[in-house]
C-alpha cells in the first residue's frame, strides 16, 4: 500500500490525514490547535503542523508516506525578509483592518473612479478587492508599517510558506504555491496564469521596476510536484517526500468533494463559502464573486462569508444551552421565527461587502423573543447569508441546481435540516469529513500517479435533503439587511 498525506492549515487548526493513494482509504488522522486572532505569526502553524506528525497525539511520523500536500487558508500575508525571516505576524483573511485599502486600490485603478476601478480590477484578476485579499493587506503594510514594508523581499501564502518549510530550503526562489492559492492574492491572473507586478506595484505603492526583485512564489500547474522533502527538517529527515503544489481550503475542498464542471459545494465553517467548479473564468465588477482557480485546471467562481458557524456558537452561548437542545430549539420553532429576524454581520462581512457592519436583531415583541426564535432565527439567517451567495453566483451565469453542505456546520442538525427550504435547492451532506485535508490527499496521489485527472476516490455515504423553499423567511431578511446597508457609510 503506497500512503500519501493531505494538511489543512486553516484558520482555527492544523489537520492531517493519511490515505491509501489508489482507493482514498483513511489511514491515520490528527489535529492540533492554531491560535485565536486575526493575526499571527507564522511559526505558530509550523508548530501545530509538528504536532499533527509526530506528537503525543499526531500520526506517528511520515516515514512509510510517499507523498503530502499542503492545503491552507487563503490570502493570509506572510512578508519575508532577504534572509528568509517572517518580517510581522501574517495578516489573516478576515482581518479588516485594509477595508479603507481596498477601497483605495480600487479608486487608484480606476483613476479617482469607483465604478472604472472595479470594472478594471475583475478585467485584471477576476476578482475586486475587498479586505479579504492578500493585495489590500499589502497596501495596509505600505501605509501603516513603511519600514516593515521596505524590507520585504519575498511575500506568500500561508500554505507556501508551510511547504517551503518542509523543503527544507532556506532559498526564496524555491517558494512554490498553485493556481487556486495564487488566484486569491489579488495580483495573479489565473487565465493567463501570470503574476501582475503592476498591480503588487501598486499595493506596495512603488514603480513596476521598484518589486521586480520581489519574489512570488513559481505556480505550479495541477499535479505536479512542487519539490521534494528536506534531508533535515528540524531534526527529520523528509527526504523520501514527493511535495505536491498544494492548494487553497476552497479548491482542496472541491478536489476532496470529487466535484466536477457545474457542481456547487457550500461550506460552513469559519467562514461561509459558496464555491462552484466552472470550465471558464468569471469576472464580476461587483465584487460579491471573486474569480479563482481550482485545483485541477479549471476555475471555482467563489462568494465568500465572513460569518459563518460561529455565528450558532454565539447564540448557543447566549442561549445557554448545549448543542442537542439548541438545536431541538430551532426545529421546534417557526418558520419565520415568529417574525425575529437576525441578520448575522458578527465580524463585518465579506458579501455583501460592508466590513465596518454589525449584527442585527429586529421583530422582537413579547410573543417573538423566545428561545425557540432567537434560535430558529440565528440559523435562518446564517442561511440567509449563505443564499445571497449562492444567487450571486447564480447571477453569473453559473448554474446552481443543488449544492453539497459541508464543513464543520453541518454538525448542526438545525443546519442541515433547514438549509434546503432557506436555499431553495435540494442539499446533498457527505459525511462530516476533513475534505480539505483530503482535497490535499488526493493531489498528493495525483502528483504520484503523474496522470491527467486525480485519482477517482469514493466518497462516502451521503444524505440528500429536500424541502419547499420558504421565500417569505428570505424577503424578511432582505429588509433587514437592506436597513443595515443603508446605515454604513461609503
Amino acid at each position: 500500500m503506497t500512503l500519501v498525506a493531505g494538511i489543512d492549515s486553516s484558520t482555527q487548526s492544523c489537520k492531517i490525514v493519511v490515505r491509501d493513494a489508489a482507493t482514498g482509504a483513511l489511514v491515520r488522522q490528527a489535529k492540533a490547535s492554531h491560535p485565536d486572532g486575526t493575526e499571527v505569526h507564522p511559526d505558530y502553524w509550523w508548530s501545530a503542523l509538528e504536532q499533527v506528525i509526530d506528537g503525543p497525539d499526531g500520526v506517528g511520523g511520515l516515514g512509510d508516506v510517499a507523498a503530502l500536500s499542503v492545503g491552507g487558508q487563503q490570502h493570509g500575508m506572510v512578508v519575508l525578509d532577504a534572509h528568509g525571516e517572517v518580517i510581522r505576524p501574517a495578516l489573516l483573511w478576515n482581518d479588516t483592518r485594509s477595508a479603507q485599502a481596498a477601497k483605495d486600490l480600487i479608486t487608484d485603478l480606476g483613476d479617482g473612479d469607483a465604478a472604472a476601478g472595479r470594472a478594471a480590477w475583475a478585467d485584471a484578476v477576476g476578482s475586486v478587492p475587498v479586505a479579504s485579499l492578500t493585495v489590500t493587506k499589502l497596501r495596509w503594510l505600505a501605509d501603516h508599517e513603511p519600514q516593515a514594508a521596505a524590507r520585504v523581499a519575498a511575500v506568500c501564502l500561508p500554505h507556501d510558506w508551510l511547504t517551503w518549510r518542509l523543503s527544507g530550503s532556506r532559498s526564496l526562489t524555491d517558494l512554490v504555491t498553485d493556481r487556486s492559492d495564487a488566484s486569491g492574492t489579488g495580483y495573479f491572473d489565473a487565465e493567463a496564469n501570470v503574476y501582475r507586478r503592476d498591480l503588487l506595484a501598486l499595493a506596495l505603492r512603488r514603480r513596476e521596476e521598484e518589486v521586480d526583485g520581489i519574489v512570488l512564489p513559481r505556480v505550479a500547474g495541477p499535479g505536479e510536484a512542487a519539490g521534494r522533502g528536506g534531508s533535515d527538517v528540524a531534526g527529520r529527515d523528509l527526504s523520501h517526500l514527493v511535495l505536491g503544489p498544494g492548494c487553497g481550503d476552497n479548491a482542496g475542498a472541491a478536489l476532496g468533494l470529487g466535484l466536477r464542471t457545474g457542481q456547487t459545494s457550500v461550506s460552513l465553517g469559519t467562514s461561509g463559502v459558496v464555491a462552484a467548479v466552472s470550465a471558464v473564468a468569471t469576472h464580476d465588477a461587483s465584487g460579491l464573486v471573486t474569480g479563482f482557480a481550482d485545483a485541477t485546471g479549471g476555475f471555482l467562481p467563489l462568494a465568500c462569508t465572513l460569518n459563518g458557524a460561529r455565528v450558532l456558537d454565539a447564540a448557543r452561548t447566549v442561549l445557554g444551552v448545549g448543542y442537542e437542545e439548541f438545536d431541538a430549539l430551532a426545529l421546534a420553532a417557526p418558520a419565520g421565527a415568529g417574525g425575529l429576524v437576525h441578520v448575522p454581520y458578527l465580524e463585518g462581512e465579506r458579501t455583501p461587502n460592508l466590513p465596518r457592519a454589525t449584527g442585527v436583531l429586529t421583530g422582537m415583541t413579547l410573543a417573538s423573543l423566545t428561545p425557540g426564535n432567537y434560535a430558529r432565527a440565528a440559523v435562518e439567517g446564517l442561511l440567509c447569508l449563505l443564499r445571497g451567495g449562492v444567487d450571486a453566483v447564480r447571477s453569473l451565469g453559473v448554474e446552481v441546481g443543488s449544492v453539497t453542505l459541508v464543513g464543520g456546520g453541518v454538525r448542526w442538525e438545525c443546519a442541515r435540516r433547514l438549509a434546503p427550504a432557506v436555499l431553495g435547492v435540494p442539499v446533498d451532506v457527505p459525511e462530516p469529513g476533513e475534505y480539505v485535508a483530503d482535497g490535499a490527499a488526493r493531489q498528493a496521489a495525483w502528483v504520484l500517479d503523474g496522470g491527467e485527472e486525480p485519482p477517482a476516490w469514493e466518497l462516502g455515504p451521503v444524505e440528500h435533503l429536500e424541502a419547499e423553499p420558504q421565500p417569505e423567511v428570505r424577503a424578511a431578511y432582505e429588509r433587514a439587511a437592506a436597513l443595515v446597508a443603508s446605515s454604513q457609510t461609503p
